[in-house]
């Protein structure tokens, strides 16, 4: 297994620390205050310039070394709203929020590769480390984007890392183009016309609209679709009813769209209206789509995943770099920083066996096995894309 002689062994066990610390404390969208004060006074201590207020919570470390080209380093701050069951003595604090995703992790990791690179400033021109408030659900990268990242931290490139339990320690997974699905939300809200329970003739019930619309909704994917095209449309709420006895004037379905391809994602959004169009002239209902736009997709250009490749691969070896990993069908909103700046997103392996439990798993833990590899990544992309000559 790979060890970096490079990353010093108290660089490794503050990233160890930090890792824990923030772990134990989890803060979700936008309230991420604790852990950001954390990575900007380590941050402080490294004698790296900090920035801190963009998108609220977000965290921007400067580090210069002479002249030459910019390049930005992105880690994400928050937790889940979801209660942790491991029994790990780090474990979450906080009821009902945990680090189910790894972010804790990315933050430890970034923040070790920025230790190193302020001790040995292997590299010339500037280095910018974003600690990204918000990701699950809320976009902040977005908000990042919107209030002025780039232009107050010009970059010439951006790249993000994230942690893949299902692919083993020690290998490195990217591709070029898609990485990540589009993502969109919905809400639909169909209005019928309540009645007693015993005398449905006298209404028009919204649940069993509900239901014929739900299967209706599945033949965008089954029979509308390309099946070399990749989409998911998944009702995840359905809320109506207060009582036995009544049928209830209203009822709300609430659910997501992942799409691998801007032209699919316009065509299932036009089905979606349609359909629901068609169910509520066959009831006699009135059905409202309130599509919401979401997150794009993470989008790799061919350069910067060339770069990502060739510095995983000088650490790792080409053979455990993997190349055409299929595109997720789960989002990720550093999609919005590449939409403004080329750059790469690279899954990095933290899996030890077949039983690890995945991303979004109540009983989910980082691995703190490849902290080392992750900050070695980080400061092999830098001096390789910032060389001294």
């Amino acid at each position: 297994m790979y060890r970096d002689p490079d990353i010093a062994d108290d660089i490794r066990q503050s990233m160890v620390d930090w890792r824990r610390d923030i772990h134990a404390s989890p803060e979700t969208a936008f309230e991420e205050h604790r852990t950001a004060n954390i990575v900007a006074h380590a941050l402080e201590l490294m004698g790296i310039e900090v920035h801190r207020g963009l998108a609220t919570t977000g965290v921007v470390g400067t580090l210069r070394h002479g002249e030459g080209p910019s390049i930005a380093l992105r880690a994400d701050l928050d937790a889940l709203n979801m209660q942790e069951l491991g029994s790990a003595a780090h474990a979450s604090t906080c009821a009902g929020k945990m680090h189910a995703c790894g972010h804790d992790g990315h933050t430890a990791m970034l923040l070790g590769a920025a230790a190193h690179l302020a001790r040995h400033k292997p590299f010339r021109g500037t280095v910018h480390f974003v600690f990204q408030p918000a990701e699950e659900n809320e976009g902040g990268g977005r908000v990042m984007v919107q209030e002025g990242l780039f232009d107050k931290f010009p970059a010439d490139a951006v790249y993000g890392m994230h942690n893949f339990p299902q692919l083993p320690r020690g290998k490195f997974a990217i591709r070029p183009g898609t990485m990540t699905a589009f993502l969109d939300n919905f809400e639909i809200t169909i209005t019928g016309k309540g009645s007693h329970g015993a005398q449905p003739h006298h209404g028009i019930d919204p649940v069993v609209v509900s239901a014929q619309l739900v299967m209706a909704l599945q033949t965008i994917a089954s029979r509308r679709t390309d099946a070399n095209d990749a989409v998911v449309v998944s009702i995840t709420q359905i809320h109506g009813g207060d009582t036995w006895n009544v049928i209830p004037e209203s009822v709300v379905l609430r659910g997501t769209t992942r799409s691998l391809d801007p032209a699919v994602r316009e065509r299932t959004q036009q089905a979606m209206q349609q359909i629901c169009t068609g169910v509520a002239l066959t009831h006699g209902a009135r059905i409202a789509l309130d599509f919401r736009p979401g997150y794009p997709g993470v989008v790799n250009t061919p350069e910067e995943t060339a770069a990502a490749v060739a510095a995983a691969a000088s650490l790792v070896g080409t053979g455990n770099v993997k190349t055409d990993v299929k595109p997720a069908m789960g989002s990720e909103d550093f999609a919005f920083m590449l939409e403004q700046r080329p750059g790469a997103y690279i899954g990095i392996g933290a899996g030890e066996g077949p039983d690890d439990p995945p991303l979004h798993n109540p009983y989910y833990d980082f691995n703190d096995r490849i902290l080392p590899l992750g900050a070695a990544y980080w400061a092999r992309l830098v001096e390789r894309q910032l060389p001294l000559a």
